[in-house]
């Protein structure tokens, strides 16, 4: 479990297909204290386990399946990723629960400075729009953000140049994928209401 408070950024040192998993190897920008093998860490939103490393080197296995399901797949030697360790049982909630289990891939459509703040359009797979609500919860890349704007399968975040500064948002042009994951609540109640509504 993880918050989508972006601790640092890390840079992709290697990403290769090997004979049991793909192997992600991350520098970090600044020493995550405490690391062990065996931690969860969030990735761009995905939760992923340490396999080897220390405080500011990290390795993890990728399964092909996660790969082809979030961003991971256009990750290249020198990427900018946003990284988080788990949820301390003594630790502050600042954003809102995030599991770490990405629910589909978005496309950034828009992101320019609007005053001195910056607006974020992000398109969410076909379908998803259900999943929005505005002033609701989501977490881009791992990043708790609230919606903003919603229309259809679209929403929009503001963000404050602070978080641009801190997070791996501030290399996304329009096109790039991002990863998404909509909120636990929501998505509890939308099963509930599905199942009592007879929909598979």
């Amino acid at each position: 479990m993880f918050t989508g408070i972006v601790e640092t950024t890390g840079t992709v040192a290697a990403f290769t297909p090997e004979a049991d998993a793909w192997r992600l190897q991350i520098h970090a920008s600044v020493p995550l204290a405490g690391v062990a093998v065996g931690d969860s860490i969030a990735v761009n939103g995905c939760c992923l386990t340490v396999t080897r490393g220390d405080d500011r080197s990290l390795t993890f296995d990728v399964l092909a399946e996660t790969r082809r399901l979030t961003n991971f797949a256009a990750l290249d030697r020198g990427a900018v990723v946003n990284l988080e360790r788990s949820l301390r049982f003594d630790g502050k909630v600042g954003g809102h629960f995030v599991t770490g289990h990405i629910d589909g891939l978005g496309i950034v459509e828009l992101l320019e400075p609007r005053g001195q703040d910056y607006f974020l359009r992000v398109r969410a797979p076909a379908g998803s729009g259900r999943m929005l609500v505005h002033k609701g919860s989501i977490a881009l890349d791992g990043i708790s953000l609230t919606v903003a704007e919603v229309a259809g399968d679209t929403l929009a975040v503001w963000l404050i140049p602070h978080t641009l500064a801190v997070t791996n948002l501030r290399h996304k042009r329009a096109g790039d994928g991002i990863n998404l994951e909509f909120d636990l609540l929501g998505k509890y109640v939308e099963k509930l209401l599905s199942a009592r509504a007879g929909v598979p």
